[in-house]
């Protein structure tokens, strides 16, 4: 079981930055690849980024690609979610998931560990 816990999400202008930190529980945190969804109003969940179980394989969806950057520290149960240059359309509910494997993936089935979400909202 593994309980994860966002922060870090706000209100920023459009160009500015955020950093979202999601903590995880869990002595076996390391063993999951680990995934950054949001959702929209009105709009179904997205992927955002994924990474691997040691961090050394990272995914982007196209819109954020140059822009967000994944990373996590497994002796601190933290993953990030570095976040420049936004944008009015990055403005959504960011969710922490996890997978249960090992490799990085951007299926939204793949990740069965959800937590409650943190809102970024973006003003143009």
């Amino acid at each position: 079981q593994v309980q994860l816990v966002e922060s870090g999400g706000g209100l920023v202008r459009a160009g500015g930055s955020l950093r979202l930190s999601c903590a995880a529980s869990g002595r076996t945190f390391s063993t999951y690849a680990m995934g950054w969804f949001r959702q929209a109003p009105g709009k179904e969940r997205e992927f955002v980024a994924g990474i691997s179980w040691s961090g050394g394989s990272t995914v982007y969806r196209d819109s954020v690609k140059g822009r967000f950057t994944i990373s996590r520290d497994n002796a601190r149960n933290r993953v990030y979610l570095n976040m420049n240059s936004l944008k009015p359309e990055d403005t959504a509910v960011y969710y922490c998931a996890a997978a249960q494997r090992t490799s990085v993936t951007n299926g939204l089935d793949d990740y069965i560990y959800w937590g409650q979400g943190t809102r970024v909202t973006v003003s143009s």
